[in-house]
């Protein structure tokens, strides 16, 4: 369900954007490090628009990633431990056979 409220709100936000776009169809002067041009401010906006999503998704790949190696890091550590107590339990359940061995030996 949440899946479908993010589309449907992805949805308006992009049919908000596009009604802002084709409502503003006049040139703008665009300033560059190198230089001006004119450029309609439909193509502008959406541009920025585009921009914004990328380094949105970009962020969002990064946060991705490192929450994989940090659940990948975690399932080594939880096995490490896992492989410890056991090892413990069969240690302990050695020293209680031998333990009772011994007791039976001395009877």
């Amino acid at each position: 369900m949440n899946k479908q409220w993010t589309i449907i709100f992805a949805l308006i936000f992009t049919l908000i954007v596009a009604i802002f776009a084709v409502i503003n169809v006049r040139s703008v002067e665009v300033d560059y490090l190198f230089g001006r041009s004119e450029w309609p401010l439909i193509l502008v906006i959406l541009g920025s628009v585009l921009m914004g999503a990328l380094i949105v998704f970009s962020v969002g790949i990064f946060q991705v990633m490192k929450l994989k190696r940090e659940i990948k890091a975690l399932r080594k550590e939880n096995e490490t431990a896992i492989h410890k107590q056991e090892d413990t339990q069969l240690a302990d359940l050695n020293d209680t056979q031998d333990a009772s061995a011994r007791l039976e030996k001395k009877d």
